[in-house]
C-alpha cells in the first residue's frame, strides 16, 4: 500500500513498503534508567512508577535517534506528559510551532501533533522531511471547510478579506489571503484595513474576535469538538464546588463560556497567565493533557481537571514516534504549487508585530451578531 493518507488536494502522508518492520526488543536497561531518571522527575505525578519502565526504552531510543538523525520532535500543548516533556524538542501552541519549524535547522521534523499541523511544518520549511507518527490523526475543525469551500466563499463576497484559522488544510490556507491563531486572531482581523473581514472556519473563536473588534465578522459552520463541549453552567459549577477556583478557556470556546471565564487566550497565553496569576486554584477549560503539562512547569498551582479528550491528538503516542523516525515512514509532503501559496498565507502572519505579551480575550467584552457565511 502506498498511500495511507489522503488528507486534502496537495497533502499526503505515505509509507514504503507491504508490512511495517517488527520493532526491535527494547529494555529496560541500567544504561537506560541511568539517561531517563532525570526525566522521570519531571513527569512522575503523571506516570505510575509501574508504567515508566516500559515508557522509558522509548524515550531514551527516540532522545538517541534524534541526534543520529538530525531530527526534531515538535510537540503540541495537547500531548501527553510523557512526549511533551520526556522526548519533545520545540513545544507550544500552533502559531510557536510554525514559527519553529520555519527556522529549524533539522533535517526531519516529527509533528507531534494533529496532520495540519504536519502540512505548516512542511509549507514552511519545505526541504525538511516532515513526518507525523500516526496518519489518522487529524481534526475536527479542519475536516470542516475545503478549499473548494473557500472558493465558493471569495466568490459570493467578492473584495472582502479572508482570515483562515491556521487548525486547516494547506489547500484551505492557500485560497485565503491571511492566516491566523487564536493567539493573533483579533490582531491578524484589525491589521487589514477592512470594514468586513471573513474569518474561517471556527465559528465560536470567529464569534470572540467579534466581541473584541469593531470590525464586521463573517464565519462559517465549522468547531472544534474538543471546547464546543464547555457550556457556561460548567464554569458555574466549578465555582460552585471549588469556591475563588481560577477559569482559564480557550477562545475556541463558546462566547458564553469566554464571558464566565476569568481568562481566556491561546493554549500559550493559557499557561503564560496561568504562572503569573498567583492562583491557589486553578482549571484549563481544554485538552486533557495541557493541563499535566502546565502542571508541571507551575507545581505551586492546584489543578482541577473537568477536560476533553482531543481523540486525534492523542493518536500521536511513543510508540508511533518511535517508529515513524526508525521507519523515516509517514512522510507529508504539500503540491508546490498549493505550498506556495499556502506559504505566502502563513507568512503574512508571521510578518505582523510579535506581540509583547500574550493576546487575551477580555470576558466582560459584549457578543456581537456575526453572520455564518453559506455557499
Amino acid at each position: 500500500m502506498d498511500t495511507l493518507y489522503q488528507s486534502q488536494p496537495g497533502s499526503r502522508g505515505t509509507y514504503k513498503g507491504d508490512t511495517m518492520p517488527a520493532r526491535p526488543p527494547l529494555p529496560y536497561t541500567d544504561e537506560v534508567k541511568a539517561a531517563t531518571d532525570h526525566l522521570y522527575e519531571k513527569v512522575k505525578d503523571f506516570i505510575s512508577p509501574l508504567e515508566w519502565p516500559a515508557k522509558a526504552p522509548l524515550i531514551h531510543a527516540i532522545n538517541q535517534m534524534k541526534r543520529e538523525k538530525n531530527a526534531v520532535i515538535l510537540a503540541h500543548n495537547y500531548m501527553t506528559a510523557d512526549i511533551f516533556h520526556c522526548v519533545g524538542d520545540l513545544m507550544g501552541d500552533s502559531l510557536a510551532l510554525a514559527r519553529m519549524a520555519a527556522n529549524s535547522d533539522a533535517d526531519i521534523i516529527v509533528q507531534a501533533g494533529v496532520h495540519f499541523m504536519a502540512e505548516t511544518a512542511k509549507i514552511m520549511a519545505p526541504d525538511k522531511k516532515v513526518l507525523i507518527p500516526d496518519t489518522r490523526a487529524g481534526c475536527s475543525l479542519a475536516a470542516s471547510i475545503t478549499g473548494e469551500d473557500v472558493r465558493r466563499i471569495r466568490a459570493a463576497y467578492p473584495g472582502v478579506p479572508i482570515v483562515t484559522y491556521v487548525n486547516t488544510s494547506a489547500e484551505v490556507k492557500a485560497e485565503c489571503d491571511i492566516c491566523c491563531t487564536s493567539s493573533n486572531a483579533v490582531q491578524v482581523v484589525e491589521s487589514l484595513g477592512s470594514d468586513t473581514v471573513i474569518l474561517l472556519p471556527d465559528e465560536y473563536l470567529a464569534k470572540n474576535v467579534a466581541a473584541q473588534t469593531d470590525i464586521r465578522i463573517l464565519t462559517w459552520k465549522g468547531s472544534c469538538e474538543v471546547h464546543e463541549k464547555f457550556t457556561a453552567a460548567d464554569v458555574q459549577d466549578l465555582r460552585d464546588a471549588h469556591p475563588g477556583i481560577v477559569i482559564i478557556t480557550h477562545p475556541e470556546s463558546p462566547l458564553e463560556v469566554v464571558q464566565a471565564a476569568d481568562f481566556a487566550g491561546s493554549t500559550a497565553a493559557m499557561a503564560d497567565w496561568a504562572r503569573k496569576s498567583g492562583a491557589k486554584q486553578a482549571v484549563l477549560l481544554t485538552e486533557c493533557s495541557m493541563s499535566d503539562n502546565v502542571a508541571i512547569d507551575v507545581p505551586e498551582i492546584e489543578f482541577i481537571r473537568p477536560c476533553n479528550l482531543c481523540p486525534h491528538m492523542k493518536r500521536i503516542t511513543l510508540e508511533n514516534i518511535y517508529d515513524a523516525l526508525r521507519l523515516e515512514q509517514f512522510e507529508v509532503t504539500v503540491e508546490p504549487e498549493i505550498a506556495a501559496r499556502a506559504r505566502a498565507s502563513v507568512q503574512a502572519m508571521l510578518d505582523l508585530p510579535a506581540p509583547k505579551t500574550p493576546a487575551f480575550f477580555d470576558p466582560a467584552k459584549q457578543e456581537k451578531f456575526v453572520e455564518i457565511v453559506s455557499v
